[in-house]
């Protein structure tokens, strides 16, 4: 348990934190299952505009530091090469 009152606001900061960043990577995962849902029923438009919506979410997750770099750019190309092969 936290003998400090730092280590304590340290928790609470914590989980709040956490909170947040839960719903940011959830809303994250909502706008990429969206692209593929678009993908998956073949529909190329669609697909097209979601992953449109999607990459900006994907680059605020970036910049607030909930998502790594690497891997947003990762998601974004794969999304992008299935969308092209349709």
């Amino acid at each position: 348990m936290a003998n400090t009152p730092q280590a304590r606001k340290r928790i609470r900061r914590n989980e709040a934190r956490a909170l947040v960043n839960g719903n940011r990577m959830s809303r994250i995962r909502s706008f990429v299952k969206k692209v593929e849902a678009a993908i998956a029923g073949g529909d190329k438009e669609a697909a097209a505009q979601a992953l449109a919506a999607a990459q900006p979410e994907l680059a605020r997750g970036v910049a607030r530091g909930v998502v790594h770099k690497n891997t947003a750019s990762r998601k974004f190309s794969r999304l992008t090469k299935r969308i092209a092969s349709l």
